[in-house]
C-alpha cells in the first residue's frame, strides 16, 4: 500500500493494521484496477415519485441505517506570513500563492493513519448503500453482522495506531522543528490532550422506519390547516422513502452494469492472437457483484433475481485462464453477459 523509502516507512504494526482493514466476507474478493467498485461515480437522483404510505413496499425488517462517522488531524497548517512572503518575493498578487506547511514533517505514522481513515471509510461505502442524499446509509440485516465485526476490529486498530502516534508526538514535534527551520511555529501544535480529541470514531445502527411519525402542535391551528399540515407531511415523507429506495437500487444496478460493460469488453476477441489482457478479478469483480445481487435485493425484485441465477450459472467455476484459452467459453460467456445487459432497467447508464 505504501511507496516509501526506507527511512519513512512506518512500523510493521502500522503497516499490518492498514493492510488488515479490508475484513474477509463473502462481497469482498476480487477488485483491482480493472474494475474497482469502491470508485464508482455517485448515480443521479431517482426521479421524483409520489406514493401513499400503504403503496410503499416495506424493507424495515430486511434493512436498517448505519451512520458511520470517522475524523483524524492531518497535520497541515496555512501559513499566512509564508504566502505573502511568497507572493511578495516573486512581484505576484496577494492570494495567488499558498504555503500549507506539513507539521509533522511528513511523518510516517500520521500518514498512515490518514490512509488508514480513508480506507474504513470507503470500507463502509462499499458494505452499504446509498439512502437520502446524506448521512446515514443502508446497510441490510443480512450483512449486519459482517458490518459490526468490520467495525469492531478497525476501530481497535484506529484506536491503536492514535495511541502509538500520540505516544512519539513530543518528540516528533521537536524533530519537525528541525526540518521546518523558521516556518516552526510553536503555537501550530496542540496538547497531547487536546490532539486526541481531534481523532474520533462514532457508529450508531439505526432502524428504518416504515412511515414518518409527525405530531403538530395544533394550538394554534384550525383542526383543518393541522390536517392538511399533518397529510403534507406524510407525503413528502412518502415521496423522499420512494426515492431513497429507488436510489439504493439504482446504485446496485448501476454497479453491475460496470462490472459486466468491463467483463464484456475484455472477452471482445476471437483469437488468441488478438486476445486482451485480463486477470482473475475479472471474473471476480462479477461473482461480487452476484452476491451483491442475492444479498441486497431487499425489495425482492425479480429483475433482479433472475439476473443473480442467470450470471450464477454462466460464471461459478470459470476462471480467467479459462476463459483466455477455451474460445467457445469465452463467446458463450460473453454472450451471457450481454444478454443480462440487455435486460437492465434504463437508468442512464
Amino acid at each position: 500500500m505504501f511507496d516509501r523509502d526506507e527511512h519513512s516507512k512506518p512500523s510493521r504494526e502500522v503497516r499490518n493494521a492498514i493492510a488488515d482493514v479490508l475484513v474477509s466476507s463473502p462481497m469482498g474478493q476480487g477488485r483491482n484496477e480493472e474494475n474497482d467498485m469502491s470508485d464508482v461515480c455517485p448515480f443521479p437522483a431517482a426521479p421524483e415519485v409520489s406514493a401513499t404510505l400503504t403503496e410503499l413496499p416495506s424493507i424495515a425488517t430486511s434493512a436498517g441505517l448505519v451512520d458511520f462517522s470517522i475524523g483524524w488531524w492531518a497535520g497541515t497548517k496555512h501559513d499566512r506570513k509564508a504566502s505573502k512572503e511568497v507572493t511578495d518575493a516573486n512581484g505576484a498578487a496577494r492570494g495567488v500563492a499558498r504555503v500549507n506547511k506539513s507539521l509533522m514533517a511528513n511523518n510516517p505514522d500520521l500518514r498512515a493513519i490518514g490512509l488508514f481513515v480513508s480506507s474504513v471509510r470507503a470500507e463502509n461505502i462499499r458494505r452499504t448503500l446509498p439512502w437520502g442524499n446524506s448521512g446515514p446509509r443502508l446497510l441490510v440485516t443480512a450483512l449486519l453482522f459482517e458490518h459490526q465485526k468490520f467495525i469492531t476490529e478497525a476501530q481497535v486498530k484506529f484506536t491503536r495506531m492514535v495511541e502509538d502516534f500520540l505516544s512519539t508526538y513530543t518528540w516528533e514535534v521537536t524533530k519537525a522543528q528541525a526540518a521546518l527551520g523558521n516556518l516552526f511555529v510553536q503555537d501550530d501544535y496542540p496538547s497531547v490532550d487536546k490532539l486526541r480529541r481531534k481523532f474520533h470514531w462514532a457508529v450508531d445502527y439505526i432502524p428504518l422506519p416504515e412511515k414518518g411519525d409527525f405530531r403538530i402542535d395544533t394550538a394554534n391551528l384550525a383542526q383543518e390547516e393541522a390536517e392538511q399540515a399533518l397529510a403534507k407531511l406524510e407525503t413528502d415523507f412518502a415521496t423522499y422513502y420512494q426515492r431513497s429506495l429507488h436510489g439504493a437500487m439504482d446504485h446496485i444496478w448501476k454497479g453491475l452494469f460496470k462490472a459486466l460493460s468491463n467483463m464484456s469488453d475484455r472477452l471482445d476477441y476471437a483469437s488468441k492472437e488478438d486476445k486482451k489482457g485480463f486477470h482473475e478479478s475479472l471474473v471476480g469483480n462479477v461473482l461480487e457483484m452476484v452476491d451483491v445481487l442475492d444479498h441486497c435485493n431487499i425489495t425482492n425484485d425479480m429483475q433482479m433475481a433472475n439476473a443473480r441465477a442467470k450470471l450464477e450459472d454462466a460464471l461459478r467455476g470459470v476462471t480467467a485462464a479459462a476463459l483466455k484459452e477455451d474460445d467457445y467459453l469465452r463467446a458463450e460467456t460473453k454472450r451471457t453477459v450481454d444478454e443480462v445487459i440487455a435486460s437492465l432497467p434504463s437508468l442512464d447508464f
